[in-house]
C-alpha cells in the first residue's frame, strides 16, 4: 500500500492535544443557519473520521495555531503576498487603504448581508459593495454569500485562484471605503496554516494553470509519446486543497438519502472481483484557451493536455450496490462525496444516473490503482470513481461517500458549474438551472506534433510529420481521423496507430493516438493545420468555436488548427 508522505490529520490533532492547542474563528460574522444544518450533519457522518477542518459552532472557518515545536514539524506557512494591480488608477495595491475613501467599521459592514441592504465585503483594509456582482458570480451565488457581511479574506486562501489582477481590478471596481484600523483581518504567517502547505510533488514538466487550487497539463508531444499516459505527467485538476489522507482510518461510506447503509475499508472493496480497464479522462474544459480567443470566457485556460489515457483497477460500483439489494427504480441518482472540502466544510461532489451506477456494461469502477500501482494522491488516492465516458468533473477524487438519491448531487459543481449554453446566453442573463449537468463528452481531437509556430522540415516527398489524439465520450470508438494543410479543400486520413484492442462494442473508453505524413505546399513558407475526428456514431466536431461558445469555455471540440512554419 502507498504511504503517504504527510502527517496524517489526526496523529497531528494527537500531537496538538498533546501540546496545547489553540483555535480560533476566523471569516464568517454570524450563524448562516443553511451551513450550519449542513456542518451538522457531515460532523457526524464525516468529519469525525477524517478531518481536515473544523468548524466552528458559528459557521465560521476554523484553523489551528500550533506551538513552536510543533510548527517546526511544517514545511510552509501562508505566504500572503502583496498583489499590484497594474491598470487601475496609480497601480495601488489591492485592499490598500485610500485616504480619498471614508471608513467603516466591521459592524457596518456585517449588516449589509443580504440584497435588501446590500451585499458588502471586506478584503485586507477595502469595503466593497458586491450587491449586483452576487448574481454573475461565476461560482454562484450561494459560494460568494458565504462571505456576505465579512471578509473575503480567508476564502481568497482557499481559493487563491482569485488573486490576479483581472480579479483584483474588478474588486477594486466595487470598492466603496476602507476598514477600520482595528476591525482590519490581519495575516498572520506564523499562526495561520496554510492549507496548501504539504501538497504533494508534482513533475517540473507540467504547465501550470492554476497553483492554489492546483492545476496543470503536461505538453502536447509528451501526450502521444505513450498509449498509456504515465502517472507522473497526467493532468492534474483539483477543485480544492488535497485532503489529508489517514490511510489507517479510511472509510467509504454508502448512504440511501441520509441514512448510511453500510461502511466499508479499502479492504473490504478490495475484496470485490477485480476490474482493469483502460480508460481516457478528460476536463470539460480541455482546449479552452482555444475558445477563449473567439471570445472571453471564464475558466482555466487549458491547452490540449487536459486528458490522460491510463488503466485503472478497482470494484464495479455496480457490483457493490447489487450486494446490498439496491434496485434503479428506488432512486434516479448516485452521488459521489470527496474528502476534499471548501472553506464552509462543503465537500466536492458530483452525481450520475443511477442507471449507469447500476450497469455492469457501464464499467464504473472504485479504483485503487492507476497503471497498476496505487492511485497517486494528486489523483484521488485511496480511492477514485472512474466513470468511463463522462467528463472528468464526475470522476470524483478521495471519495469517501456515495449517495443513493432521488435528486442529482446539491454540489455547486454539479449544479452551477460542468453546463453548456447557447453563444448568446452570458453572465447578465444566465440560469444554470435550464441547462443539464454534462456527462458524457462530445467527439474531439489535437494535434499533438507539430506545436504552434514551430519551423518544420518539408520532407523530399512533401510532407511533414503530425501526430495526434482522438477521443469520443460515451464508449464511442474513433473510426475515422481527417486533416488539412489547405483548409479543407483536401482531407487525408491519418491512421490510428493506437487503441485498446480489448475494448467491446459499446465500450471504447480509451483514446485514439494517430499520425500521418501531411502532405504540404513547399512553396508556402508556412501551413495551418486542421483536424477533425469521426466517431462510431458518425458525429464529427464543428469546424469553430464560433458556434458552440460557452461562457464557460466547456466543450470545446471544434477543428484543432495549428499553424506552423515550413523550412
Amino acid at each position: 500500500m502507498q504511504r503517504v508522505s504527510r502527517t496524517s490529520i489526526k496523529g497531528l490533532l494527537s500531537q496538538l492535544q498533546a501540546k496545547g492547542l489553540e483555535t480560533t474563528s476566523i471569516g464568517l460574522s454570524r450563524c448562516r443557519s443553511s451551513f450550519n444544518q449542513h456542518n451538522d450533519q457531515s460532523e457526524k457522518r464525516r468529519y469525525g473520521k477524517v478531518t481536515t477542518v473544523l468548524l466552528s459552532l458559528t459557521g465560521g472557518i476554523t484553523y489551528y495555531l500550533y506551538k513552536d515545536d510543533i510548527k517546526n514539524n511544517i514545511s510552509s506557512f501562508i505566504n500572503v503576498h502583496a498583489f499590484k494591480i497594474q491598470n487601475s488608477p496609480n497601480g495601488r495595491e489591492a485592499g490598500a487603504r485610500r485616504a480619498e475613501l471614508p471608513t467603516y467599521t466591521m459592524q457596518q459592514v456585517s449588516e449589509h448581508d443580504n440584497l435588501i441592504n446590500g451585499i458588502w465585503v471586506s478584503y485586507k483594509e477595502g469595503v466593497y459593495n458586491i450587491t449586483d456582482f452576487v448574481r454573475k458570480h461565476p461560482g454562484g451565488q450561494s459560494k460568494i454569500m458565504m462571505a456576505a457581511g465579512g471578509s473575503i479574506d480567508p476564502f481568497w486562501m482557499i481559493f487563491a485562484n482569485h488573486q490576479t489582477d483581472e480579479i483584483l481590478v474588478l474588486l477594486e471596481s466595487m470598492r466603496i471605503g476602507n476598514l477600520r484600523s482595528e476591525d482590519v483581518y490581519k495575516h498572520k504567517d506564523e499562526d495561520i496554516y496554510d492549507p496548501y502547505a504539504l501538497e504533494p510533488v508534482r513533475n517540473q514538466m507540467l504547465h501550470i494553470n492554476g497553483k492554489k487550487p492546483f492545476c496543470a497539463e503536461p505538453p502536447p508531444p509528451m501526450l502521444v509519446k505513450n498509449f498509456i499516459t504515465p502517472k507522473e505527467v497526467f493532468y492534474v485538476r483539483n477543485h480544492l486543497p488535497v485532503p489529508y489522507i489517514d490511510e489507517e482510518n479510511y472509510e467509504l461510506e454508502l448512504a440511501a438519502e441520509e441514512k448510511t447503509m453500510k461502511t466499508f475499508n479499502i479492504e473490504d472493496i478490495k475484496k470485490y472481483p477485480q476490474h482493469t480497464i483502460t480508460s481516457a479522462i478528460m476536463c470539460g474544459g480541455n482546449r479552452r484557451s482555444e475558445m477563449g480567443a473567439e471570445k472571453p470566457l471564464k475558466g482555466l485556460s487549458w491547452n490540449v493536455g487536459a486528458i490522460g489515457n491510463a488503466s485503472w483497477t478497482g470494484a464495479k460500483l455496480s457490483d457493490v450496490l447489487r450486494d446490498l439489494g439496491v434496485k434503479e427504480e428506488d432512486y434516479n441518482h448516485i452521488q459521489f462525496e470527496g474528502m476534499d472540502i471548501d472553506p464552509s466544510g462543503v465537500p466536492y461532489g458530483a452525481s450520475i444516473p443511477i442507471s449507469k451506477a447500476l450497469d455492469p456494461r457501464a464499467d464504473v469502477l472504485l479504483a485503487y490503482k492507476m497503471n497498476g500501482e496505487d492511485i497517486p494522491l494528486d489523483h484521488g488516492y485511496p480511492l477514485r470513481v472512474i466513470v468511463p465516458g463522462v467528463v472528468g468533473a464526475r470522476n470524483v477524487k478521495w471519495v469517501n461517500r456515495i449517495i443513493l438519491s432521488k435528486n442529482e448531487s446539491p454540489s455547486q459543481f454539479q449544479q452551477n458549474d460542468y453546463k453548456g449554453f447557447s453563444p448568446s446566453i452570458n453572465w447578465d442573463n444566465v440560469d444554470f438551472k435550464t441547462a443539464p449537468a454534462i456527462q458524457e463528452m462530445p467527439v474531439t481531437s489535437a494535434i499533438c506534433c507539430p506545436q504552434k509556430d514551430e519551423k518544420i522540415t518539408v520532407a523530399k516527398d512533401g510532407t511533414i510529420p503530425v501526430k495526434g489524439y482522438a477521443w469520443s465520450g460515451g464508449g464511442k470508438k474513433i473510426i475515422r481521423v481527417d486533416v488539412t494543410a489547405d483548409q479543407g479543400e483536401t482531407w487525408h486520413i491519418a491512421e490510428l496507430v493506437a487503441q485498446d484492442p480489448d475494448a467491446k462494442e459499446g465500450r471504447h473508453y480509451a483514446w485514439t493516438l494517430w499520425s500521418l505524413n501531411l502532405p504540404v505546399d513547399k512553396m508556402k513558407k508556412s501551413v495551418e493545420i486542421w483536424v477533425k475526428a469521426v466517431d462510431s456514431q458518425y458525429n464529427t466536431q464543428p469546424e469553430s468555436f464560433k458556434n458552440i461558445w460557452n461562457l464557460r469555455g466547456f466543450l470545446c471540440n471544434a477543428y484543432h488548427k495549428v499553424k506552423v512554419n515550413l523550412g
